[in-house]
């Protein structure tokens, strides 16, 4: 009986991780052509204690190939307590980008929510654009956005985020796990199922977000500046959600430095998955844990000689191979498929990494910018 359970979770998984990468592969890829710039862009940036990241942002800003009267970048300090401020006040000085410094205005249980929403107050154009301080921006980043929007009927897009500066196995298993999300992401749109996105590379429209009532009704959870935003999105006109599947679109940011940093991250991840309405994301959540506690089971009751060892085996194998093949799709989209070979060993680490966030998520609490969140 026990052994018919677990077969029928492997199989629901495989199909599932399958439909990801049809759907991967029928989402079309977005080339950048020579276009003339019509739409105007407020990208919003909310920073704390980010000195050691801005450089390399403010770098990225000011290379961005794009009119510079289309454009404003609205940075808000949350209370930064090292030299940002510092940082700024030089760059401001030497740039032509439109560049505002704001101070949040905290008034829920979210900081970043607090910030977006003190920054939309000032925003002079229609098209707001989120990334992160701790993140780098592509040259064509918001040209391969204008060029989506003069296509399509749009009013939310969701963009591409990976990591750069790879250069250990454990910032390699980072990213692996992190691109998983990102194919899943990619794979959901190509099935016409919207269930995630990443604030680092997120745009929508300002009276959409006025629709919406902004964050309302999501402000006691820390984080969720993009999931919930989608779900309204998704909600308000499903048919004007989509995926910025384009390689010039990429933003990437860094991998953690330490254990410890990686589990409070991914349990502040995990721990706004139980506030999600979306009926498919929830099903993908519990599945994915199903199969990841699975793994486990079934290598404990083989040892025990309860389950077979050729079943646990065999069902493991199969996991492995369909998870191969998205990750092997999405790195090549990401031009990171030489991290590949890290995959060999993550594949026996993840499953024991994940239902350990899972279980923190749910009794614990998390650390991001040196404060402590409860769920």
């Amino acid at each position: 009986m026990i052994s018919i359970l677990f077969i029928c979770i492997s199989l629901a998984y495989v199909f599932l991780i399958g439909a990801f990468i049809l759907g991967f592969d029928k989402l079309k890829t977005l080339p950048i052509e020579e276009t003339d710039a019509k739409t105007s862009f407020s990208v919003i940036i909310p920073f704390r204690n980010e000195a050691e990241n801005l450089a390399a942002l403010l770098n990225s800003i000011e290379a961005l190939d794009y009119q510079k009267d289309l454009m404003e970048v609205i940075l808000v300090n949350d209370a930064s307590e090292d030299a940002s401020l510092t940082i700024l006040e030089k760059f401001l000085k030497e740039t032509s980008v439109q560049i505002k410094v704001i101070d949040n205005i905290r008034k829920s249980n979210s900081p970043k929510k607090d910030a977006i929403n003190a920054a939309m107050k000032i925003a002079k154009h229609q098209w707001i654009v989120t990334t992160d301080a701790d993140c780098i921006l592509p040259k064509y980043w918001l040209h391969s956005f204008d060029a989506f929007i003069q296509r399509n009927d749009t009013q939310f897009i969701i963009a591409p985020v990976t990591y750069h500066s790879i250069n250990t196995f454990f910032k390699r298993f980072q990213l692996l796990d992190f691109l998983s999300l990102q194919g899943a992401t990619i794979g959901g749109f190509g099935i016409q199922q919207a269930f995630l996105c990443n604030g680092a590379n997120l745009a929508y429209k300002k009276d959409f977000f006025e629709t919406a009532n902004g964050f309302a009704g999501n402000n006691d959870i820390a984080s969720g500046d993009d999931i919930f935003m989608l779900e309204k999105a998704h909600n308000l006109a499903p048919e004007k959600v989509h995926y910025l599947k384009c390689q010039e679109a990429i933003v990437s940011t860094k991998p953690v430095d330490n254990v410890s940093h990686l589990i409070s991250q991914r349990v502040r991840w995990a721990s706004k998955t139980t506030n999600y309405k979306n009926s498919f994301a929830k099903i993908v959540g519990v599945l994915v844990l199903l199969m990841n506690a699975s793994v486990i089971c079934m290598l404990l009751l083989s040892f025990a000689e309860a389950l077979s060892f050729q079943l646990f085996l065999f069902l493991f194998i199969c996991k492995c191979f369909i998870d191969y093949i998205l990750l092997f799709k999405t790195l090549r989209f990401f031009n990171q498929k030489h991290h590949l070979t890290a995959y060999f060993f993550s594949c026996f680490l993840y499953p024991l990494f994940s239902v350990y966030i899972v279980f923190v998520s749910v009794f614990g609490k998390y650390k991001w910018k040196g404060r402590v969140f409860s769920k």
